[in-house]
C-alpha cells in the first residue's frame, strides 16, 4: 500500500472533481424525482379513474427492474429511436425515473397514512379536494415521510456509482483511473472515497434524525 503516492495532490484533484460530478447528477436527481415522484405519488392518492390505475402499472414495473438495466437503456437504447443524450444526461435520467417511482410510492404510502377523517372534517369546512390536499393532508404527511425520503436520496447517492457502466467521470469512475496506475493504490483510494460518501450519508442522516425529532 502506496498512501502517501496514493493521496498526491493531482490524485485528489482527480477524485473531488469526480466527487462533484456525483453530487452534481445526485442532487439534480433528487430535485427532479422529489417533483416527479411526489405528483405521481399525490396522483396514485387521488384515485383518479383510469389515470391512476395507469400511474400504478408504469411505478410497479419500473421499481421492479434494476437500475442498471435503466441506465444502460438510457444511453444505449434510446439513440436507436433518435434520442441522443449525454453521458451525464443519461445519468441523470435514468436515476430521475427510477427514484420518482421509489418516492412515489413513499408519498403515496404517507398520504394514507393520514386519517381519513381529517380530510372529511377539511371538505366539511369548505376548502375543495385540492385545497384540502395541499393546505391540510400533504403537510401532515410530509413530516411523516421525511426519514424515508431522506433514506431514498442516501440511496440515490449511492446509486449514482452504477453510472460508470456508462463512463460518467464520477467518483468510483475516477478512482477506478487512479488505482489502475498502480496496484498499490488500491486500498487507500477505496479507503478515501468509502470515507467521502460515509461523510455526505451520515450528515444526511443526521439532518432526517433532526427534522424527525421537530416534527415529532
Amino acid at each position: 500500500m502506496d498512501f502517501i503516492g496514493a493521496y498526491s495532490p493531482h490524485n485528489l484533484m482527480f477524485l473531488l472533481e469526480g466527487f462533484y460530478i456525483t453530487l452534481k447528477v445526485a442532487l439534480i436527481s433528487i430535485i427532479l424525482s422529489f417533483i416527479l415522484g411526489g405528483l405521481v405519488g399525490t396522483l396514485r392518492f387521488a384515485k383518479i379513474p383510469i389515470l391512476s390505475k395507469i400511474m400504478a402499472v408504469i411505478v410497479e414495473t419500473i421499481r421492479n427492474l434494476p437500475l442498471l438495466l435503466i441506465i444502460l437503456f438510457t444511453y444505449f437504447a434510446l439513440p436507436e429511436i433518435g434520442i441522443n443524450l449525454s453521458i451525464t444526461i443519461s445519468a441523470i435520467v435514468a436515476l430521475t425515473v427510477f427514484e420518482s417511482a421509489m418516492l412515489a410510492e413513499i408519498v403515496r404510502g404517507g398520504l394514507n397514512s393520514i386519517e381519513k377523517g381529517q380530510m372529511e372534517a377539511a371538505r366539511s369546512s369548505g376548502l375543495s379536494y385540492v385545497q384540502a390536499l395541499r393546505f391540510i393532508i400533504l403537510p401532515q404527511a410530509l413530516r411523516r415521510m421525511v426519514p424515508n425520503l431522506v433514506s431514498q436520496f442516501i440511496s440515490l447517492l449511492k446509486d449514482t456509482s452504477l453510472a460508470v457502466v456508462i463512463a460518467l467521470p464520477e467518483l468510483l469512475h475516477n478512482a477506478k483511473i487512479i488505482q489502475a496506475q498502480e496496484t498499490k493504490y488500491v486500498i487507500p483510494i477505496f479507503l478515501l472515497i468509502a470515507l467521502m460518501y460515509f461523510i455526505v450519508n451520515y450528515a444526511l442522516s443526521l439532518i432526517a434524525r433532526r427534522l424527525e425529532i421537530k416534527n415529532a
